[in-house]
């Protein structure tokens, strides 16, 4: 996905606004895919963007999570952690093909197919421009904050 163009997506998201890819070029931003709202993992994510939100939006970059999660849930979890950026909804799986970050997990030893823990960096050119797969929480998004200020 490096190096290629942003796939062309229109999902609805919070706030009772569309998350339309094309209709974000001549702006940054990010696009991280999770699991599930109100997971312990997903939680600390999220409220580690929301807490750096201020310099990716110093940087001229926007913030956008997104799960297979309803609307209604993304409104509840938004609301509860005062995210100040808006969560996409995809229970299609439509980003997340698009994306390629459907896999095969193990929780609680079943094989489960889910989201794995993915970060895309968009530039104002529409290019996918740095990607993380598989991430691991404690520490990325100190990283991905420290990409977009060398790309601003």
């Amino acid at each position: 996905m490096l190096n290629t163009p942003c796939p062309t997506l229109a999902l609805p998201m919070t706030g009772g606004a569309t998350f339309d890819t094309h209709s974000l070029r001549g702006q940054a931003f990010v696009l991280y895919f999770y699991p599930k709202d109100n997971t312990p993992g997903c939680t600390t994510e999220s409220a580690d963007f929301r807490d750096h939100h201020a310099a990716f939006s110093a940087a001229n970059c926007r913030i956008f999570g997104l799960s297979r999660d309803s609307l209604k849930s993304h409104e509840g979890f938004k609301t509860k952690m005062t995210l100040p950026f808006e969560l996409v909804s995809d229970p299609e799986e439509t980003a997340c093909t698009a994306f390629s970050v459907m896999k095969m997990k193990n929780m609680y030893g079943k094989q489960v197919r889910g989201i794995e823990r993915s970060t895309f960096v968009i530039d104002a050119t529409g290019q996918i421009v740095a990607e993380w797969r598989g991430v691991k929480v404690p520490g990325h998004v100190a990283e991905v904050l420290a990409f977009v200020q060398k790309l601003a």
